[in-house]
């Protein structure tokens, strides 16, 4: 029997899906199954932070065991402005209610930072700046600095899965310039992950996709190795 990996995919999300299956395509002992939870709207306000509460993410975690999946993810980014120790407060939370461990994309790319030694990141967004600068600051007070970013300025959130590749790769351009130690495009319902390869090549700097990075955690969590994904940028072969 394989390795069974849940998901717990903010619920406008239309590119988390296709893209995890594709890391995935070179892999047929590892699946992957997805459960939803309401996210409609992304801003500070404490209405929208609702949206991310304990109980739903119990609910959705609790469909995720009857297919007695391995471990679970969290797949979405909100720990990145909320907070990342409240976001692993809350991944714990859910872990005790359901008997799984749990991790989510926020935990992900700080646990990928701290494996590869990273101390210093770009990071590249959609979202409006109020939010990108809360970001910043919750990943400061754990330990990363932001040295160089990039942000759309965008609350649209169910069209950030149309943005094209040339601007994602345009702001990686932009980003590398302040020489990170590492570059994360932060947001489950964007297409960063396709551009790992192509842009490291380029810029010489590994590129850690939110996407990319829940799957790397979900497979370490549920004792496989992520290295055996291959083509997908470095995340998955450096740490």
């Amino acid at each position: 029997m394989g390795v069974r990996l849940g998901m717990i995919t903010p619920s406008l999300n239309t590119v988390l899906e296709p893209v995890t299956y594709r890391l995935l395509r070179d892999i047929p002992d590892v699946t992957v199954h997805f459960s939803r939870v309401s996210v409609t709207r992304l801003s500070l306000g404490e209405d929208a932070n609702g949206q991310f509460d304990a109980a739903s993410m119990v609910a959705a975690a609790h469909l995720l065991t009857d297919a007695c999946v391995d471990a679970i993810c969290w797949n979405g980014t909100a720990g990145g402005w909320l907070g990342i120790e409240k976001d692993k407060i809350l991944c714990a939370t859910v872990s005790d209610a359901v008997g799984v461990p749990v991790t989510s994309a926020t935990q992900a790319v700080t646990d990928w930072f701290r494996v590869a030694g990273v101390t210093k990141f770009g990071l590249v967004t959609p979202y409006m700046g109020d939010m990108q600068t809360q970001i910043m600051e919750k990943y400061a007070e754990a330990g990363f600095k932001c040295v160089g970013e990039a942000h759309l300025g965008r609350d649209d959130v169910f069209t950030y899965a149309a943005i094209g590749d040339k601007i994602w790769s345009d702001l990686i351009r932009e980003v590398a310039m302040s020489e990170p130690q590492a570059i994360t495009t932060m947001c489950t319902n964007i297409s960063g992950a396709p551009l790992a390869d192509s842009m490291e090549r380029e810029t010489g700097i590994p590129l850690i996709d939110s996407i990319s990075a829940s799957l790397w955690a979900s497979m370490r969590l549920a004792g496989t190795d992520p290295a055996r994904i291959r083509g997908w940028g470095r995340m998955f072969t450096a740490a």
